[in-house]
């Protein structure tokens, strides 16, 4: 039984998202009709944003893999459901654990504190969770002090990184109704700070005047697909027709497989836009009934592609410029003494893009530009930083990939270094 509620109910983020959406309209007293209706389509809305996430992590893979073939670079390739994979053979319990109560204890600091942020990203509260009882248990703390202090800290995380974010989510959405809960937080508040100092916030990148001729480029799928297929098409011919057609594609031509795998991207983006719209038109009325009854002024933290309808430019300007400066990083992590981080693209276009939105509000285009940048600058140094803590746990070969978890891994392994 604990499994299966563990696993199987807390463990999926959709059905989460859903029970957190079945108690807001069950709390406002509506009609059996509209609990079920508004249940099913905050479930679905998340289904359809898995679904267009896992189209985007499968041209993302593909991309991965020629890019390596192609510079004959090794390395750390950053991957969250890797390392937790691992892990979870090892601390699958007291990640449980953790993850049940910090989500008890996110909810009561939203009720009796002014912090009112309820964290509904499922899967970033398990990686965290994770990482949280790795790190403790590896240092000696385990069993009833382990659940209450990785419970504690988790939880607050959980309030305190959507909170530090909201200023600029207000700038974002226009509105104080949703948060982000998502774990690459210190990248975007880094990119959201940079942006009001280096940029203007009146050269916004959705102003960007395209000529006549290329009006087509209005529709971001167009342009996230014409962006995605040059990236492919470039390194393509480094990485080899034969690699292609015999590794990745199975005997399709390189050039027409590279060609879909840049539209498969740009699909992906389009499907991940529609189930966020889905979700957010769902869960903002029925957390009002958790706001009402159960946490005032409750708001629903949600993943970060929430803000990328806000933005459509900015998210491809953001992840090619995160991007940029993974590559970059590459090259520098060896001179520093650092192990070599190959830029994940998964990391980079999802915290990437929401790192462009963020720099995007507060500076415009150079917004984006720097902001971002720094962003990539951060999702490759703090994991070659985090490597030393998780390799003494014999995770070599992997590590997580966005900001938050670098930071708070890092700090908790030197408190444990100081304490044992």
């Amino acid at each position: 039984m604990f499994d299966f509620i563990m696993k199987d109910i807390l463990g999926s983020p959709a059905i989460l998202v859903g029970l957190f959406a079945f108690l807001g309209l069950l709390l406002q007293k509506k009609s059996f009709p509209d609990i079920v209706s508004g249940t099913l389509k905050t479930i679905m809305g998340f289904v359809i944003l898995g679904g267009g996430a896992n189209i985007l992590i499968g041209s993302l893979n593909v991309f991965g893999k020629m890019f390596e073939k192609a510079f004959h670079i090794k390395g750390v390739i950053p991957n969250n459901e890797a390392i937790v994979a691992i892990a979870q053979q090892t601390f699958g319990k007291e990640t449980a654990m953790i993850m049940l109560f910090g989500m008890v204890v996110n909810i009561l600091i939203a009720r009796f504190t002014r912090f009112k942020y309820i964290f509904l990203t499922g899967h970033h509260t398990l990686f965290m969770a994770c990482l949280i009882s790795a790190v403790f248990a590896t240092g000696g703390v385990t069993g009833i002090p382990l659940v209450i202090i990785g419970s504690v800290i988790l939880g607050s995380l959980m309030v305190l990184m959507p909170a530090i974010l909201q200023p600029y989510m207000r700038e974002i959405t226009g509105t104080d109704q949703i948060a982000l809960g998502h774990f690459g937080s210190i990248g975007y508040f880094t990119s959201a700070w940079i942006g009001k100092r280096l940029g203007n916030k009146a050269q916004s990148t959705e102003d960007i005047k395209v000529p006549k001729s290329l009006g087509f480029l209005r529709d971001t799928s167009v342009a996230m697909s014409l962006t995605m297929v040059l990236l492919f098409f470039i390194v393509a011919p480094f990485a080899g027709k034969q690699f292609i057609e015999k590794e990745l594609s199975g005997g399709v031509n390189f050039l027409v497989f590279s060609l879909m795998q840049g539209i498969t991207f740009a699909a992906g983006v389009y499907v991940v836009l529609a189930g966020v719209r889905m979700l957010i038109a769902e869960i903002v009325p029925a957390f009002k009934g958790i706001a009402d009854k159960v946490v005032q002024d409750a708001k629903p933290a949600l993943d970060c592609p929430a803000v990328f309808p806000y933005a459509p430019n900015a998210v491809i300007v953001g992840f090619l410029s995160s991007f940029a400066a993974g590559i970059i990083s590459m090259f520098i992590l060896p001179l520093v003494g650092l192990k070599v981080i190959v830029p994940g693209l998964i990391p980079h276009f999802f915290t990437g893009a929401a790192a462009g939105v963020f720099g995007n509000a507060t500076g415009g285009r150079r917004g984006a530009i720097f902001g971002a940048f720094a962003n990539g600058i951060l999702i490759s140094f703090l994991p070659a930083l985090l490597l030393p803590v998780l390799g003494s746990l014999g995770f070599e070969g992997t590590t997580f990939g966005d900001s938050d978890f670098g930071i708070v891994g890092i700090l908790l392994g030197y408190l444990i270094k100081l304490f044992s």
